[in-house]
């Protein structure tokens, strides 16, 4: 049996499926953060130490304006009602990516990771503004920077993910099978498995059945 300590999830198809059940792209948003809340739930009772969600890509601001403001305000609300809720089941909320936001939204991710820091049930990395190649890059000018040799225990303590496992199963919804700039060092050896299910229709009997096969893998990492 694989031991699972970190499940990454690249949550795609919520525009799709809310066109498809409500007509609207912005439902569909807000039906995944359901599944969200059901997802952080199973991975806390199966014991994960890890969650990493790719909440918004360094490409999703060439979206339409509305939909990008309804996201943000998506997630100020939910960190508003929800943050303290996270805190008592003791989640600890780190945010990878490029943190440049309205100034609200800035001061409530930096109060959301301050208040959570301690917490040791699961870590939850919320991927916003996110974009592995841009992360790579940032990792090479720095290590460059501080005059430091190019190796690769050197080379992950400049990454976001510094101290973070690289995943051992990643999951992405939606019937697409790429991983869109996402992790591309940390999944190199991730098992990775493509749903078409959208993320809003995603549920727990799903996740379980993924983690099933998943356990059932022989993991070689060359070897044979």
């Amino acid at each position: 049996m694989n031991p699972l300590k970190h499940v990454a999830i690249i949550m795609d198809g919520n525009g799709r499926w809310g066109i498809k059940y409500k007509n609207s792209r912005n439902a569909g948003h807000k039906a995944g953060l359901n599944t969200v809340e059901k997802i952080i739930k199973e991975t806390i009772k199966k014991k994960i130490n890890f969650l990493t969600l790719y909440a918004f890509s360094t490409e999703n601001w060439k979206r339409p304006k509305d939909e990008v403001n309804y996201l943000f305000n998506l997630l100020e609300n939910f960190l508003i009602s929800r943050i303290e809720d996270l805190h008592v089941q003791n989640i600890k909320l780190k945010i990878i990516g490029i943190k440049n936001f309205s100034k609200k939204l800035n001061k409530l991710l930096k109060y959301s990771e301050k208040k959570t820091s301690k917490n040791t049930s699961l870590q939850i990395n919320l991927a916003l503004n996110y974009g592995s190649k841009t992360e790579i890059l940032h990792a090479l000018k720095l290590i460059s920077k501080n005059k430091k040799k190019i190796t690769e225990k050197n080379f992950k303590n400049y990454l976001q993910t510094k101290n973070i496992p690289d995943p051992d199963l990643l999951i992405r919804t939606g019937n697409t099978n790429r991983l869109s700039n996402f992790l591309l060092w940390q999944l190199a050896y991730s098992e990775i498995f493509f749903e078409k299910k959208m993320w809003p229709a995603f549920n727990v009997k799903d996740y379980n059945r993924i983690i099933k096969k998943y356990k059932k893998i022989k993991r070689n990492y060359g070897n044979i």
